[in-house]
């Protein structure tokens, strides 16, 4: 007996039953980023290491231990794409995007790669839906963006998610935040992590986004990143928060938040769940604003600014919420003999070209068998076609929540189950 071949460890298959939750985030997604002028970017799965080295930073844990790399048969440096913003800057540069309109909104939706270690909600291929925005630098651009996730949590009928914001200030204000920052840490040296005696030396803002607790106690009683911001960059700040105010958006400034990549400049946010089914996997979406990843990338001076959630997150919360997305078929056709098995396989074709969503075994069987798998199928209607209803065009829709069969002639079907199910609704 062959060796049964088994899928790879924290990739995970997504099958009927399931797969309708994840097509119903994805379509609100769509229709909504839609709605912001929003247009959508499919960018490949691989992308040249180098991207991501200079995007998302050498020192972090993303491109340090977790990022799928690979030399091609031409010897190249490969990467599956860890995360969407870097790869989204990179068509946005070679396409020459920035000549053609002067503010540029996408989104994207689809797998990422991480060797991370797997717990509830964090897997190492895992779904994102993101957006970027590029060439305003203002703050309405970063309350517009937290304000589509707003809307986009609500219209999937999440609650009890926090948003919480920052500000990382820029290259003009941050160094003084940096020297009092190492300061800090230095004297705490002996008390952190090995890592984080290393990141300290390359970039100290990556301590603050250690998993560690005694690392994460030791972060929290720092500096305050806000303390150190320049006037711009407070102005762009109290900008942000008041804007938010204005469209009602709750929020909590968190002045220990970082984002765990070394693009972010000013704004930076994240989306907070509370409820227990995620586990420490709590960050539903994240982002901030990247003013300088253009730029560093070889592209124009475009200021910019994005976000991400998981989708695999927010499956495991609609899971939770009791909500149905399974659509149920509109008809089950059974066939009552074999020689109606060719009528019954024309009949379900027209009907779904007529719109209906139509169940027909294929294998045919008794009766009784086609029955039991019409209940299973949770179809609203069953028809059984035999040799009388071919005979007399004439059938009759079984309602399989109960009720008594309704009389229909084979071309009216479609009509007639439209029909109930707008009474039903």
């Amino acid at each position: 007996m062959s060796q049964k071949v088994a899928g790879v460890k924290g990739m995970n298959d997504l099958l009927p039953g399931e797969i309708e939750i994840w097509q119903h985030v994805e379509a609100q997604a769509r229709e909504l980023f839609g709605r912001f002028g929003y247009g959508e970017i499919r960018t490949p799965m691989v992308e040249d290491t180098a991207l991501f080295v200079r995007s998302v930073g050498e020192e972090t844990d993303i491109v340090g231990k977790e990022m799928y790399t690979f030399n091609d048969k031409a010897d190249r440096s490969l990467s599956l794409r860890p995360e969407g913003t870097a790869p989204a800057a990179r068509a946005y540069i070679e396409h020459s995007i920035a000549n053609q309109e002067p503010l540029t909104r996408w989104f994207y939706a689809g797998p990422m790669f991480r060797y991370e270690r797997m717990k509830t909600g964090r897997y190492r291929q895992f779904y994102q839906i993101g957006a970027e925005a590029y060439g305003a630098k203002e703050g309405a651009q970063d309350v517009e963006m937290m304000d589509m996730v707003v809307q986009f949590l609500e219209r999937l009928g999440l609650k009890d998610i926090t948003l919480n914001i920052n500000s990382l200030g820029d290259e003009v204000c941050r160094p003084t935040y940096h020297a009092k920052l190492v300061e800090y840490l230095q004297a705490h040296r002996e008390a952190l992590c090995g890592d984080c005696q290393k990141r300290m030396e390359k970039n100290p803002l990556r301590v603050l986004d250690c998993k560690n607790e005694k690392c994460q106690a030791i972060a929290a009683a720092g500096p305050n990143v806000l303390e150190s911001l320049c006037e711009p960059c407070r102005a762009h700040f109290d900008d942000v928060q008041r804007k938010l105010t204005a469209l009602g958006v709750r929020h909590v400034v968190n002045p220990r938040m970082v984002r765990g990549l070394d693009y972010y400049t000013r704004t930076v946010f994240e989306f907070i769940a509370s409820h227990p089914a995620l586990g420490t996997a709590s960050t539903v979406g994240a982002g901030g604003r990247y003013d300088k990843l253009v730029k560093s990338l070889g592209g124009p001076d475009a200021p910019a600014v994005g976000f991400a959630c998981g989708l695999d997150r927010l499956v495991l919360l609609l899971k939770e919420s009791g909500q149905q997305f399974t659509v149920r078929p509109d008809v089950f056709v059974a066939v009552a003999d074999a020689g109606s098995h060719d009528a019954a396989l024309v009949l379900a074709s027209r009907l779904r070209r007529e719109g209906l969503r139509v169940e027909f075994d294929t294998r045919g069987g008794s009766l009784k068998s086609q029955m039991k798998r019409a209940d299973k199928s949770s179809a609203e209607f069953t028809l059984v076609l035999g040799e009388a209803e071919r005979t007399s065009g004439q059938a009759k829709l079984k309602p399989m929540a109960g009720g008594e069969p309704i009389p229909v002639a084979l071309d009216e079907v479609a009509r007639v189950v439209r029909e109930r199910k707008v009474v039903s609704a």
